[in-house]
């Protein structure tokens, strides 16, 4: 593609070195439909004839079925998937020579990677929804059910297993809308921007940028090519929810201990020990708290490959693609199964209304009951600590009553969790509806 500017090739070990193949391999249908594009960007400018475009279409439709179908022959001289898409182009079809006019591979990967970008994060919008369903169900049906709240790991206040669902839900509500703005960064159309100083052709952008289905078009060429906020965006989502994600299973792990024992492992989301027949582990929570490890390093590494690099494309930039594809596919498997453990969780009500019966948990009742009747907060305070300190403590009712008394905005008063609850549902159902919608088709 580069050639006609070298008198020897690039050593066959370095080809092997900075050969990209394996891992763009990936945006092989974004390219084709973005070559499509271009193609016809070219024609509406009278730079390619009808004829010419006709062949290339016809020309690029049957290099994505060999692709599809896995007959695709890959030559040694393939840097990347762009350059053996072209290749195989224009052995099928002389006018395929044509199709690079006023584009350059610079402004080819951004729009390819931006077509990606857009469809993994409407995918993964969708499969958040997936795991807030399943908290929200579980919720609602554990609305009532009083637990004690915890902070520093120690019992503090009562609660409800639903509003400590409902806990977990939030982060994931607010996720979804970290991938909702990595879609809309990546809603920019940079075709056209050339290798960084945009051409001196007639190109179509606008014509381009709706035939994508994009929001806008770039507005500087040399950003255009150097830029990859928007990859660091959808990572920094999938490094969110992963966190996330990590601390739910944080909770079950703790959850399903003999000396918690808040929950029943289901068998379905349970493994045992090769060693020990009375194990049953909570594996699938587990190795999402690992998982977040592979996010978190997916965010630093690509951070690490932006940092310091001069305007306008350098070559670093090809390794934006292993840390972004990896953190996508992480983030998908996480959050179905995060999806299929919530939905098995088997919570013991006995043992939780006993954890919920210690009187400690009532301690700060007990000292807002002295404030209602006039006792400055800090004297009911220390009041209310000497009597814990020395087993006076008599709280003024039951935790169910304690419960039932908490009955603000965003408490766990049985009512208010289960409004919660089903709003929840219908923020996923409404996530799930926008998903559908977006990216828009792509040329064919």
């Amino acid at each position: 593609m580069w050639g006609g500017r070298f008198r020897r090739p690039l050593l066959p070990e370095l080809e092997r070195f900075s050969s990209s193949l394996e891992i763009d391999f990936e945006l092989y249908p974004f390219d084709i439909a973005a070559s499509i594009a271009h193609a016809r960007g070219l024609a509406a400018s009278g730079l390619l004839s009808r004829t010419r475009l006709t062949a290339i279409e016809r020309g690029l439709r049957r290099v994505k079925r060999e692709l599809d179908e896995g007959e695709f022959a890959f030559h040694d001289t393939d840097e990347d998937i762009h350059t053996a898409i072209e290749r195989r182009l224009t052995e099928i079809t002389p006018a395929g020579a044509a199709l690079h006019a006023g584009r350059s591979r610079n402004d080819q990967v951004a729009l390819d990677l931006r077509l990606y970008c857009r469809v993994a994060a409407s995918e993964l919008v969708s499969a958040i929804t997936g795991v807030v369903d399943a908290l929200a169900s579980k919720a609602r049906a554990h609305a009532g059910w009083v637990m004690p709240g915890y902070t520093h790991l120690q019992r503090a206040q009562p609660v409800t297993v639903g509003h400590h669902l409902l806990a977990h839900a939030e982060p994931l509500l607010r996720d979804a809308e970290r991938f909702r703005h990595a879609y809309a960064a990546a809603d920019e159309m940079p075709l056209g921007s050339g290798a960084l100083a945009a051409s001196t052709l007639p190109l179509q952008r606008e014509r381009v940028r709706r035939e994508l289905g994009f929001e806008r078009l770039t507005v500087n060429s040399i950003d255009a090519v150097a830029d990859r906020d928007f990859a660091l965006d959808l990572v920094y989502a999938c490094a969110s929810a992963a966190i996330h994600l990590s601390r739910l299973a944080e909770d079950i792990v703790i959850w399903a201990t003999s000396e918690f024992g808040f929950v029943r492992l289901a068998d379905e989301v349970s493994t045992g020990s090769s060693l020990m027949p009375q194990k049953k582990n909570p594996d699938i929570a587990e190795l999402l708290r690992g998982r977040a490890g592979r996010s978190i390093g997916s965010l630093v590494s690509l951070a690490a490959v932006l940092k310091g690099l001069p305007l306008a494309y350098d070559r670093d930039l090809q390794e934006d693609k292993p840390a972004l594809f990896a953190a996508v596919d992480n983030a998908l498997d996480s959050l179905d199964a995060a999806a299929l453990l919530v939905q098995h969780l088997e919570f013991d009500r006995e043992r939780l209304a006993s954890a919920a019966s210690d009187p400690a948990l009532l301690a700060t009742d007990v000292a807002e009951e002295l404030v209602r009747s006039g006792v400055p907060f800090r004297k009911a305070h220390e009041t209310v600590g000497r009597q814990v300190r020395d087993g006076s403590l008599k709280a003024p009712w039951k935790v169910q009553v304690s419960i039932s008394k908490r009955d603000l905005p965003g408490a766990p008063h049985p009512r208010r969790v289960a409004a919660r609850a089903t709003a929840v549902g219908r923020e996923a159902t409404a996530l799930r509806r926008w998903a559908k919608g977006h990216p828009p088709r792509l040329p064919s």
